[in-house]
């Protein structure tokens, strides 16, 4: 349960970060035998938004690409099915241009970026990977023909530019990135929403019976953030957009979950309290339909 709780989140997490600047499928899948690519990211052709205030993450997103993060550092076995998944997808793209008897470019073929919190020497010297000089330390590239490389979060440098990469490691690294994404000014367009996902992310964790060290720290280190969010939201008479942030992320959680939901369970769910939402929030991880949902709902 708390892997399902961490890979939900990462996915999440990407799909608000990328959505501004292109079409964000999470997850999509790939076809040929039953896979799914984690979250899968085109680029508009023209953005109305600054793609760079996301830094490394802006500069992989400016073009087609195939995020695929790990909770736990990614063995040479999952790392071998993340580039099949890829492999996958360039022969798709090559049936199509075939059929429409038109020319594939490595332009179109999304890159495959696999976000791990750590990695040894020996797997990655076992992909051939090399670090690129015109790229940060601990962005690992395999051999060009295979459009991959491996992120290992915890070799990334502690700066802005790789923060919203950063929330996606484990204990201290981790730790320090909400630091930094909690100390971000209020104007910031990514700050709430990121907030709002890590405490809806810590409300999950909580409902977990067995939690690992590095969760119960998290969850202390959220904790007051939260609560502080909160009085300041009250404080400016901010609450009710608090609420609707909420709101958003369980709908789609529930989407994600259950499937689409009617209008009329989405204006139930819009009418709950901020501590029902919280409710809510852990008690989805245990639905598996509908019914679910409206059984709930009613008992409130």
């Amino acid at each position: 349960m708390t892997r399902f709780i961490h890979d939900q989140f990462a996915k999440d997490y990407l799909e608000e970060l990328l959505k501004p600047f292109g079409k964000v499928e999470a997850p999509s899948r790939v076809s040929g035998e039953a896979r799914e690519i984690d979250v899968s990211f085109s680029p508009f052709s023209v953005q109305n938004a600054n793609i760079k205030v996301l830094g490394l993450l802006g500069t992989i997103a400016a073009t087609p690409a195939i995020f695929e993060p790990f909770r736990n550092p990614a063995s040479k076995e999952e790392i071998c099915s993340c580039i099949l998944k890829l492999l996958e997808i360039r022969g798709a793209f090559q049936r199509q241009a075939n059929r429409q008897k038109t020319t594939v470019t490595e332009l179109d073929i999304p890159k495959l970026w696999i976000i791990t919190p750590t990695a040894s020497t020996k797997l990655l010297s076992g992909f051939g990977t090399i670090q690129k000089v015109d790229w940060l330390p601990g962005v690992h590239f395999l051999p060009d023909s295979l459009g991959t490389a491996i992120i290992v979060v915890h070799q990334l440098p502690s700066t802005e530019e790789t923060l919203w990469l950063r929330v996606l490691g484990r204990e201290t690294v981790q730790r320090q990135a909400v630091d930094e994404l909690a100390a971000l000014p209020t104007s910031h367009p990514f700050k709430k929403v990121m907030l709002e996902l890590l405490y809806n992310f810590q409300q999950n964790l909580r409902a977990n019976q067995n939690l690992e060290p590095d969760d119960r720290e998290l969850i202390m280190r959220l904790a007051p953030l939260y609560q502080q969010d909160r009085e300041k939201a009250i404080q400016e008479g901010e609450e009710r957009g608090l609420q609707q942030g909420e709101q958003r992320v369980i709908i789609r959680q529930l989407n994600r979950r259950i499937g689409e939901l009617s209008s009329s369970l989405v204006v139930q769910i819009q009418g709950l309290s901020l501590e029902q939402l919280d409710l809510l929030g852990e008690a989805l991880l245990d639905f598996s339909e509908v019914a679910d949902l409206e059984t709930w709902l009613k008992q409130l």
